[in-house]
């Protein structure tokens, strides 16, 4: 269980191989829970090429409850989530970040007072606006955080229009690595056309965050 202030716990999975080289918290999306197959497969994936991952909860989902948490709440869930990773392994590389909301409340979070330990963040899916509402408003506090950051989206994200992204990131410079995936949606899914299966996209996702983890920027 992960304890977010006082009153509240969540639950969390925590999957560590042996002598991790990196420990991602790994937030899941508006939609699904920790425990969803996208969440269970990028975390063995990662797990595979020795990175630990911790998932975890947002209190909304635990309850049971389709309306997300406010800000305030999801941002101290994802801190208390941060706080017990770097608790249960303090000497391995630590980063945030997670699927689509959870990994915007990631952002906003470390955007209002960097987290203890984290050294970068990662997004799998920035949701940077609604569905067939393309704006950038979304992705303003990202000016305000300080360590690097990696996007991975698919050129078919409806909710995040790779035109209007790349004009968000380009005025961040080397804080920020972009890859994107070529067919995939929100969802990273990809059409039997692209050439490509589900799995395969995952794989590559997974191979992308694990290079970045070793990269340069954090020697």
């Amino acid at each position: 269980m992960v304890a977010v202030g006082d009153a509240t716990r969540v639950s969390g999975l925590l999957l560590v191989p042996a002598r991790p080289r990196a420990c991602y918290v790994l937030a899941h999306g508006a939609g699904a829970g920790m425990a969803h197959p996208f969440m269970a497969a990028v975390a063995d994936g990662l797990a595979q090429r020795g990175v630990a991952t911790l998932r975890f909860q947002f209190p909304y989902m635990e309850r049971g409850s389709k309306r997300t948490d406010s800000p305030a709440v999801a941002h101290a869930a994802v801190r208390a989530a941060v706080s017990e990773a770097h608790r249960r392994l303090p000497s391995v590389p630590l980063f945030a970040g997670g699927k689509s909301f959870g990994g915007r409340m990631s952002s906003q979070a470390q955007a209002e007072a960097p987290m203890t330990g984290v050294r970068g963040l990662v997004f799998i899916g920035f949701p940077l606006h609604p569905a067939g509402k393309p704006s950038q408003h979304r992705a303003a506090h990202l000016q305000k955080v300080d360590c690097p950051m990696l996007f991975l989206q698919g050129t078919r994200d409806e909710l995040a229009d790779l035109t209007l992204l790349r004009d968000v990131l380009d005025p961040l410079g080397d804080r920020v690595t972009l890859k994107v995936i070529e067919d995939a949606d929100h969802s990273f899914h990809v059409r039997a056309r692209s050439g490509q299966t589900d799995d395969q996209v995952r794989e590559a996702m997974v191979e992308a965050m694990v290079s970045w983890f070793s990269g340069s920027q954090f020697s």
